[in-house]
């Protein structure tokens, strides 16, 4: 019997990557859009030419499809015709072609890590991989034999519990001296509890069915000196545990986070108001059974099931104000997340947030991403270029570095729009800037009215030059850049041009 793979995506065992360059979108023709593709997958058109068989494809067979109008791709083991997805392919036909008649799972972890593959192309599936022979006794392939990511990771962490009559203790011991409470991800789910520490590129998983009941909610606890973490579950009755419980999946495993799946949990809609005429702030509360605090810089996914089919996109979290991280002392409620997220009325995904009802719920997985609070060590001079809601990510960055960067002398934003009305969180950003004296402002607009006094036109060599001006000669620069994804290259090209080092740049794409 075949087993076919679950509409659900991410899978818990996915390996899923985040491409550090992003990738360029091509053009499609006029009918093929994503929701094209839905319909067509639901026409009950044969897409795969077996006429609903599914088959075991030897690497021999595999290799036999390796044109446009007959391309075989194996993902995971599972093997799909994908020439009937050609055209509605965002990335281009060349992009699929590379992994024509073969194994594209390291080629599609680079660039799609978070497409819901299993649930878009599932009426393209072939069949899955036959099993190879086992190797003869004494015999490993090599990758088998030395695992060089053991050695250049970090010390493999450990965990005790203890209890006393009304509570249970999980402890953590990382090894490390740089985790804090953003590391560490916790869910309860019924019998399930699932703790997440994130240490340098590795995954620590704590993956346990408790023996006994709990309460929802529970603390988490970092002493941040020695790397210890400390859960504490709250018993439902006051009974002795003979044992924490049984492991379940990956259970006290270290693993490189690239490696990991995304693990989601559904957040309830508390709030959404106009912030500009098509951007709208949505306020999300996680579970009280969920401990997450998604780090500077970083962004999660929503999945939503859209007529029929599970779509994911990635959001940076904003704070609800530019303003409250400033407020002291600095309190902050964890169970809330905000989202500041334009909405396309002719697109596929953001017509059904903005559908969305106070009280309905919204998938959102664990925080992904490249960016490093390091990079602002002893930084002197930050620079942000953010075109349209690419100005997310630059909202906690630019709090956090106000408030924490002791050495800092300049913050710059130039912040790209169409129109004076799509400028979000406008008078926000002009109080932060008469409010902090390092904190400077630059409105750039494509398409302004004849009144517009401030600056026009695009991301061009003359408008860098003049805005990158260093405090010093000699200061520590971090520039940030993030917009659609034409901007972001071009944006990229010109600072290379201008002889920033890769060190100075982070672009935010996912």
């Amino acid at each position: 019997m075949l087993n076919v793979p679950s509409q659900s995506f991410p899978g818990s065992s996915s390996q899923q990557r985040v491409s550090s360059g992003g990738r360029s979108k091509v053009p499609l023709k006029q009918g093929r859009s994503l929701m094209d593709w839905i319909r067509l997958t639901k026409s009950g058109k044969d897409l795969t030419g077996l006429k609903g068989r599914l088959i075991e494809v030897t690497e021999e067979e595999l290799k036999k499809h390796n044109k446009k109008d007959d391309c075989w791709i194996c993902i995971r083991g599972f093997v799909y015709n994908v020439s009937p997805y050609m055209e509605y392919h965002p990335g281009g036909e060349e992009e699929l072609m590379r992994g024509a008649g073969s194994d594209g799972t390291d080629l599609f972890d680079q660039v799609h890590r978070w497409v819901n593959y299993e649930s878009m192309l599932k009426e393209c599936l072939v069949g899955r991989m036959a099993v190879k022979p086992a190797f003869p006794k004494g015999m490993l392939p090599k990758s088998q034999v030395t695992d060089p990511l053991a050695k250049e990771g970090p010390s493999s962490p450990s965990y005790d519990w203890f209890q006393t009559d009304a509570l249970v203790t999980i402890v953590i011991y990382t090894k490390q001296k740089d985790i804090n409470l953003d590391s560490v991800i916790a869910d309860h789910r019924d019998d399930s509890f699932r703790a997440e520490t994130v240490i340098r590129d590795y995954s620590y998983l704590i993956h346990i069915a408790l023996s006994h009941e709990i309460q929802e909610d529970f603390s988490v606890r970092v002493v941040e000196n020695v790397g210890k973490i400390e859960i504490v579950l709250k018993k439902k009755e006051n009974t002795s545990w003979k044992c924490l419980g049984h492991p379940l999946e990956n259970h006290n495993s270290l693993i490189p986070k690239k490696d990991t799946g995304l693990y989601y949990r559904k957040c309830r809609l508390i709030s959404k108001e106009d912030v500009t005429h098509d951007t709208k702030l949505f306020c999300l509360m996680l579970p009280p059974s969920t401990h997450l605090q998604v780090p500077t810089g970083q962004h999660v996914y929503f999945k939503l099931t859209i007529t029929g089919t599970e779509i994911v996109k990635p959001y940076t979290p904003v704070s609800d104000s530019l303003f409250s991280e400033f407020k002291e002392p600095v309190l902050p409620n964890n169970k809330y997340i905000y989202f500041l997220i334009k909405i396309y009325p002719a697109g596929l995904f953001t017509p059904e947030l903005d559908h969305l009802q106070i009280g309905d719920y919204v998938s959102v997985s664990n925080p992904e991403g490249n960016f490093k609070i390091s990079q602002f060590q002893e930084l002197e001079d930050l620079f942000l270029l953010a075109a349209g809601t690419g100005f997310t990510p630059m909202v906690k960055v630019l709090s956090y570095a106000l408030t924490n960067i002791p050495s800092l002398r300049k913050v710059k934003l130039m912040f790209f729009n169409k129109t004076e009305d799509d400028i979000i969180w406008r008078s926000q950003l002009e109080k932060l800037a008469f409010k902090d004296k390092r904190f400077d402002l630059e409105f750039v607009l494509s398409a302004p009215t004849s009144e517009w006094n401030g600056k026009r036109g695009y991301l061009s060599p003359a408008l860098l030059s003049e805005f990158l001006k260093r405090s010093l000669d000699t200061s520590k620069v971090l520039i940030c850049i993030c917009g659609p994804m034409p901007f972001t290259e071009q944006g990229m090209k010109l600072l290379h041009d201008l002889n920033f080092s890769k060190d100075e740049i982070h672009s935010f794409t996912a």
